[in-house]
């Protein structure tokens, strides 16, 4: 281990700042989580399936925005990328407190479809400005700061919420996000580097088009019978037909040719990621729910301060390995630690029991995080953390209702073992796959 490589790391004026400015900006919104679910359970007087329900809409909402949102930052830049972030913040999560839940759940979808893509543009820009060994460390700190941010974030929503305060705290959610995303658009962090930036879209796009213009003309000749000089003869008549056929399969080979970065070992990295998304969310709301229905709501950020600061230790000693770890395997152990959470009796026995899994929270996301940028290439990119970032809430969105139903349905620490069991369960299938497709491929 080498903890020099942080301050190395920390000594690069850029990447300190983004790290900082990043850190800032992601405080709103670790807050918004236990807000709205406090508000939706003691404001609105639902229940944690609903509460959970409406977590899953607007995680779907980011899921369904992110890739887009990607794209526009590799297409646009960050600052244009980010203007409707910045005015949709403030408007809909001024409007969320004040309606009733059947009205909050679309408004919450559009939220999630237009929030400040914070977590991506962060990843992106540190995936451009450290190489090499320093990304592994880059992507642990980046880890690190969100964790001291969710020992702010989440305590201070829950007390703002359980004083009755849920409808100025969401408020307040939604412009300190846009503010964050002003000052974003100010710093304007690289997402290029400058060898990337010289060779535009457009002309790569043009020469793609170019080349496969040609290869169609080449097949028809080709695929002519008898000479090529025959094959000329009737390359004429067909021109109209081949035509369409050539703009159907050049529309095809764009899209083959947009999504090329999209490979299987990509797709795991993603399956990960959807896995952590799960594991976190359902024990974010086990644990809202455990000690709220225990009459403990006050000591929600005690759990979290611990928990938290135990992906903090994680994500240093991550930072500073030289070699990386599976991401499957760190969920693996992740996932299988957060069933003893249903154990606990008490606040102190949970904070404790969160530690375990909390160790291993950073390095998951460290790892996954990495392993995108080491598979996809620069230019896409962006693009990719974007599908990255919507399979992390897609499975957020699977888990927060996953928990809720069986905390509803059995009890508060039956979450617990519901997304434990389920991230268990794909990582060993996950895992199956890998050992099949090797032996695959030794046998060829």
């Amino acid at each position: 281990m080498n903890f020099a490589l942080y301050r190395e790391l920390l000594a690069i004026r850029p990447i300190r700042r983004l790290l900082l400015v990043g850190m800032v900006a992601r405080i709103p919104h670790s807050a918004a989580g236990v807000l709205l679910t406090l508000h939706i359970v003691l404001t609105l007087g639902q229940g944690y399936a609903a509460a959970g329900a409406a977590a899953a809409v607007m995680t779907i909402g980011i899921a369904v925005g992110a890739p887009w949102r990607g794209r526009r930052v590799d297409t646009v830049g960050l600052r244009r990328a980010l203007i409707p972030s910045v005015i949709s913040e403030t408007v809909i999560w001024s409007v969320v407190p004040h309606v009733s839940y059947e009205v909050l759940l679309p408004l919450v979808f559009v939220g999630g479809l237009l929030t400040l893509p914070i977590f991506s543009v962060v990843r992106q820009s540190l995936g451009v400005l450290a190489t090499g060994e320093q990304r592994r460390t880059a992507f642990a700190l980046d880890a690190i700061s969100t964790e001291l941010v969710f020992m702010i974030g989440p305590a201070a929503g829950a007390l703002v919420a359980t004083a009755g305060f849920s409808v100025l705290g969401l408020t307040i959610v939604g412009i300190a996000t846009s503010v964050s995303g002003l000052f974003l658009m100010w710093f304007n962090p690289p997402t290029r580097s400058a060898e990337s930036v010289l060779g535009s879209d457009a002309e790569s796009e043009a020469a793609y088009v170019a080349s496969q213009q040609a290869a169609a003309g080449a097949a028809v000749v080709a695929a002519a019978p008898a000479h090529v000089q025959d094959a000329a003869t009737e390359f004429a008549p067909l021109a109209g037909a081949e035509d369409r056929r050539r703009e159907r399969s050049g529309l095809r080979q764009k899209v083959i040719h947009n999504f090329a970065w999209f490979t299987s070992a990509v797709a795991a990295v993603f399956a990960v990621a959807a896995g952590a998304g799960m594991v976190l969310s359902g024990t974010d709301v086990g644990i809202v729910a455990a000690l709220e229905t225990g009459g403990h709501q006050a000591e929600i950020g005690l759990v979290f301060l611990f928990w938290c600061a135990a992906s903090v230790v994680g994500g240093v000693i991550y930072g500073a390995m030289h070699r990386p770890i599976s991401p499957i395997l760190l969920l693996l152990g992740m996932s299988a630690l957060t069933i003893p959470m249903a154990f606990a009796q008490d606040t102190w026995t949970l904070s404790l029991l969160s530690l375990l899994p909390g160790l291993l929270c950073a390095p998951v996301l460290s790892a996954a995080s990495e392993k995108v940028a080491e598979l996809v290439e620069e230019r896409r990119r962006g693009e990719a953390m974007g599908w990255y970032g919507s399979a992390l809430t897609g499975g957020v969105a699977l888990g927060a209702p996953l928990a809720g139903v069986f905390i509803d349905g059995i009890g508060p620490s039956t979450g617990f073992v519901a997304v434990g069991a389920g991230g268990v369960v794909l990582c060993l299938l996950g895992l199956g796959l890998q050992h099949r497709r090797r032996r695959r491929l030794a046998g060829v």
